[in-house]
């Protein structure tokens, strides 16, 4: 492990709620990439992993439901690593589904342990108790979070201020209705990211989405409680998943985003407090 990773994240102690279920082998409920990475932009990833505690039995899902875009973003968390890799730029990256709770969305909204997603009934998440939602809260929401403040803040102290830029992607159809975006672009209040983004990417051959197939206007916690509250330029992407189901559909949009980012990366005053 490098000495940047200890440094920043120190060994939890014994009997911490972090690990009230998971098991001696189970993944940590966040993974950090090349902290120290030069570039002055924090990459982020809300729902990398398909992954959920072998003491919680997959929620009572078969496992083919696991493999489903209700489970996590598919292609979300390998596209992060090689944009990571692409731009040296850090990244922190959820361990656990979003079907455990939705690290996207703040603890107790209604949204986020669903008891049913895209009609499919999610067992191990009907009647649980406050308490049993506050533990899922402790153990994978808030860990997540506190690693991208850890680094956020690493990289602050470092300067110059940084970006903050989340990853997702979502799927071709939802509820009957075609998507037929390649890409979308995610903003709320601040537009100093997202368009120059959105300039740079209608400029391939593919169609851009503006606040599509869904709004950060409206579903944008990770962004606001980061960056948006602090006055730092911030945006997300969703990239539809039939564009990440292959190595070289990966490398193109790494190619694609890299060659953005990279460009909007160079752009002095984005590098500023600025509060919207």
């Amino acid at each position: 492990m490098p000495a940047s990773h200890e440094r920043l994240f120190p060994p939890p102690a014994a009997g911490s709620p972090a690990d009230f279920c998971l098991g001696p082998s189970e993944p940590p409920p966040f993974e950090v990439l090349n902290a120290d990475g030069r570039a002055p932009l924090l990459l982020v990833c809300d729902h990398a992993s398909n992954v959920i505690p072998a003491a919680l039995n997959r929620l009572g899902l078969a496992e083919a439901m696991l493999e489903r875009h209700i489970a996590y973003d598919i292609g979300s968390g390998d596209l992060t690593r090689m944009l990571s890799a692409r731009l040296d730029a850090p990244a922190v990256l959820a361990g656990y589904s979003r079907l455990l709770i939705d690290v996207n969305r703040q603890p107790g909204d209604p949204q986020s342990i669903l008891a049913e997603s895209d009609g499919v009934p999610i067992p191990g998440n009907v009647g649980l108790s406050e308490a049993a939602q506050h533990a899922r809260a402790e153990a994978f929401h808030w860990p997540y979070h506190h690693a991208i403040e850890t680094v956020f803040a690493h990289l602050r102290r470092r300067g110059p201020e940084p970006l903050l830029f989340s990853i997702h992607t979502f799927t071709p159809s939802l509820g009957g209705r075609d998507r037929l975006w390649d890409v979308g672009v995610l903003w709320n209040r601040d537009p100093r990211l997202a368009v120059p983004l959105l300039d740079l990417l209608r400029r391939h051959p593919i169609t851009v989405g503006d606040n599509e197939p869904y709004s950060g206007k409206k579903i944008a916690y990770t962004l606001n409680l980061h960056a948006g509250a602090a006055g730092l330029a911030n945006a997300a992407v969703e990239i539809r998943q039939d564009h990440c189901e292959s190595t070289d559909e990966l490398r193109r949009w790494t190619d694609i985003l890299g060659e953005a980012l990279g460009a909007i990366v160079g752009m002095d005053h984005l590098h500023r407090v600025e509060v919207f």
